[in-house]
């Protein structure tokens, strides 16, 4: 085991931006009014779960399926790109007829362990030791957790319109995370 704390402090701050917990905050309050419980430790266990295996095996999957990594990123980027859009127009471009539960979608995949965050981390998984990645999954899974958990409590201190602004400059976030994700995997393409 090869723990370097600068390698986990950078990673964790990589996929905390990249898993955008706190700008999904208006997605988890949404997604609690409709389906009424979120099952906070099943997302969690189950986000963890997929980021730890795809750290492990996702190049090798991407391989056998004919796709590179650029690939994936770029369609990582376009998701990403339309959860932005729905979060700054207040619009609502993923329609799942009434889930009956919210732990496994959208909650763990996309929202939590989507196309961008294993995206991250196979880019991860070239510079850093993989000890130090499986600590930073570990330690942005607690905190998905926590925000999960209190997501009730978080609505009521901030209220709708704090609720509102907060989605809006994570929104403009996400977007420029998406659009960076592009600019940097398209290029690989060609």
């Amino acid at each position: 085991m090869n723990f370097n704390f600068k390698e986990i402090i950078t990673a964790s701050m990589i996929l905390f931006a990249v898993i955008d917990i706190i700008g999904s905050i208006p997605i988890i309050i949404d997604l609690r009014k409709r389906v009424g419980h979120i099952q906070s430790e099943k997302a969690s266990i189950v986000a963890a779960i997929l980021m730890i295996l795809f750290l492990f095996l996702g190049k090798e999957i991407l391989n056998l399926i004919g796709i590179d990594v650029n690939s994936f990123a770029v369609a990582g980027s376009f998701i990403l790109f339309f959860i932005a859009l729905e979060m700054i127009l207040g619009i609502q471009l993923y329609k799942d007829d009434e889930p009956e539960t919210a732990a496994i979608v959208p909650l763990a995949f996309p929202l939590i362990a989507g196309a961008g965050t294993m995206t991250s981390i196979l880019s991860l998984r070239a510079e850093y030791h993989t000890s130090n990645i499986i600590v930073a999954i570990l330690i942005n899974i607690l905190f998905v957790y926590i925000v999960l958990k209190s997501s009730g409590k978080i609505e009521k201190v901030l209220g709708k319109q704090g609720i509102g602004v907060i989605r809006k400059i994570f929104g403009v976030i996400l977007l420029a995370i998406a659009v960076k994700l592009f600019t940097t995997n398209i290029k690989g393409l060609f």
